[in-house]
């Protein structure tokens, strides 16, 4: 392992930038070292920076990259139970296993992600309603805490740090490697089709219906369509091909991975593109994409569309950008919807890619975010009037019963935080255990008040 090196950091979303000491241990014996001789600083774990806000960046503190610990420790092929370590991401799995007929259980927007990280966040994917969370396809993990000890956690050995990880965000200790489950499949395609709604009521209305039918399910939205168009986007649903799925030029690699694409943005785009001119020609774009896609695509065009273009995040420009994710109760939920996108509307923040989907059951991690409900995404590049447009916003989610997204926030402040979050002072009494003296610490953590 090499000497620790001070290295300006951000999430995916570019903003906050901020100054870290980043070490990049090797093994679980170098991590384990680091800790030992955190200061008051503390150190917080990071994987491929796709957080979008400050979660894994620590300000004048400690950063552990860990995606050199990326080895697979134990496969069974039998079950699609699979061992290794916290770096391995989820492109390595879908490389090296899909090709052996295995996928991800639960997967989020990006393949880019280690299993550290999408325990951290409890990522969700397209089929919350079927699926649920990260967690619920990890069996076991190793964790290292504060002492310097090493402990197994699952649902009956440690039951409490196991669940008080899953949206922990890294705050409760470091996890080394994770038992998780993968899911047998034919091919690497899917099954899709789109269905086009001409404002929020049709949409809402086509969500509820083809989630009882097909598992995975996400919807867009015109961010600049108003009065009798509000809302107007279009649902993509779909499931795993099976090979009588396939065409016959299919047939002959149904189990195809690609490769990354070569498509990259280069630098930091100027910020003038960023303007409602590039919004209505995106908007365009994407109902084009969405509402003609093909009946039968590869895995990549339906799971992870974004990644076909290398460091997209650049596209914001130096400022940066914040991903606005929140979930709202079912009931009400239609017209609370509206009242949020009205305030968009009309807040002179440009928002631009967005995505609307149904939630499914909650599960026991106290600080997981998905509840039974509908949730929103929303990109926002940074600028003067985005903040008071996000408190806002919070406040009309705050007061229907939702809260946002603590993987994709930066804004949030720590007394809208604890009431979104009614089971934080459950988990804080864990941290409280397990690290009193704080040395798992992070900017987000700071700004939110999950300390010690």
């Amino acid at each position: 392992m090499s000497a620790a090196v001070t290295e300006t950091l951000a999430g995916w979303g570019n903003y906050p930038r901020v100054e870290c000491e980043v070490s990049r241990p090797e093994t679980a014996k170098d991590v384990r070292k680091v800790v030992a001789e955190v200061g008051s600083a503390g150190s917080i774990a990071r994987g491929l920076g796709r957080s979008y806000g400050d979660p894994a960046v620590n300000e004048g503190g400690s950063v552990l990259e860990l995606t050199a610990l990326d080895r697979y420790l134990g496969f069974d092929e039998a079950t699609g139970t699979l061992t290794c370590e916290a770096g391995v991401s989820l492109g390595q799995i879908i490389a090296d296993f899909a090709p052996r007929g295995w996928f991800p259980a639960v997967t989020p927007g990006t393949k880019f992600v280690t299993v550290g990280g999408c325990i951290a966040n409890d990522v969700h994917g397209k089929a919350h309603h079927v699926d649920g969370c990260f967690s619920s396809c990890v069996e076991s993990f190793r964790m290292l805490l504060a002492s310097g000890e090493v402990v197994d956690c699952s649902r009956e050995t440690h039951p409490r740090l196991f669940w008080g990880t899953f949206g922990g965000m890294g705050l409760l200790g470091v996890v080394l490697d994770a038992t998780l489950r993968l899911r047998k499949i034919e091919t690497t395609f899917f099954r899709q089709k789109a269905v086009t709604a001409r404002n929020l009521d049709e949409l809402l209305d086509a969500i509820e219906e083809n989630d009882a039918i097909f598992p995975y399910s996400v919807s867009w939205i015109d961010s600049l369509a108003v009065g009798k168009n509000l809302g107007r986007g279009v649902l993509t649903v779909g499931d795993h091909a099976t090979l009588d799925d396939l065409k016959p030029a299919m047939r002959k690699a149904p189990l195809r991975v690609s490769a990354l694409s070569p498509l990259v943005v280069p630098f930091d785009m100027p910020s003038f593109t960023l303007s409602t001119f590039t919004i209505k020609i995106l908007n365009v774009v994407l109902d084009q994409v969405q509402s003609h896609g093909a009946s039968v695509a590869h895995y990549e065009k339906f799971f992870y569309p974004l990644d076909f273009v290398g460091e997209w995040n650049r596209g914001y420009g130096k400022r940066g950008f914040t991903q606005y994710q929140f979930v709202i109760p079912l009931e009400g939920g239609r017209e609370r919807m509206r009242t949020i996108l009205e305030r968009i509307a009309r807040s002179g923040c440009a928002p631009f890619l967005n995505v609307l989907k149904r939630f499914g059951e909650a599960n026991e991690a106290p600080l997981s975010f998905p509840f039974r409900g509908w949730t929103f995404a929303i990109d926002f590049p940074i600028s003067e009037k985005l903040d008071p447009l996000l408190k806002d916003l919070d406040a009309i989610v705050l007061e229907a019963g939702g809260r946002i997204y603590l993987g994709k926030d930066a804004f949030v402040d720590a007394e809208t935080f604890r009431k979104m979050y009614p089971r934080a002072d459950e988990w804080l009494a864990l941290k409280r255990e397990v690290d009193p003296d704080g040395v798992f610490d992070s900017s987000l953590a700071r700004r939110v008040g999950l300390r010690s």
